[in-house]
């Protein structure tokens, strides 16, 4: 099984406590033979769910939206992405240099072009700028990809 990630960034850490928590559950009800996890590794619910699938056993492959895209990452996260980026099985670039919204969603529509179901960290409020959750989810949708929101209940992104 293949399973993508899309979610908000820059959750309150009582949010984030609880989506690592759904995040855990989602990956571990699969068995890790043969789970493969897809994800652009960003801060917040990308890296952590490349980090449940890794602990439960199954692989990642990462998708490098632009040439630039860690750079626009928070320092604070970058030695998490090159540690992920390193254990990745498989690599897949967009080609695209800068790293803005259109690179953002080239990557998201490439990782949907992989996987077989998506997880998405949404509070099903429409997107914040082009590239968004909302719009990866609608993307999803579009393509026929199954997709599963995690969303605690009650939570805010403010």
């Amino acid at each position: 099984m293949r399973i993508g990630i899309t979610g908000h960034r820059g959750l309150s850490d009582d949010v984030e406590r609880l989506v690592r928590q759904q995040l855990v559950e989602a990956v571990s009800a699969r068995t890790p033979d043969g789970l493969v996890g897809v994800s652009c590794i960003a801060d917040g619910p990308d890296a952590w769910f490349a980090q449940a699938v890794l602990d439960h056993g199954g692989r990642i492959e990462v998708v490098v939206p632009a040439e630039r895209y860690r750079n626009g990452l928070p320092d604070w996260h970058h030695e998490t992405y090159d540690e992920l980026l390193h254990r990745a099985s498989d690599v897949h670039h967009t080609g695209m240099a800068e790293s803005d919204s259109q690179a953002h969603m080239a990557g998201s529509e490439l990782l949907i072009g992989l996987v077989d179901e998506v997880l998405a960290v949404w509070d099903g409020q429409p997107s914040r700028g082009y590239g968004g959750t909302a719009d990866v989810v609608a993307h999803a949708i579009r393509t026929g990809v199954p997709v599963r929101v995690l969303w605690p209940d009650n939570a805010s992104r403010d």
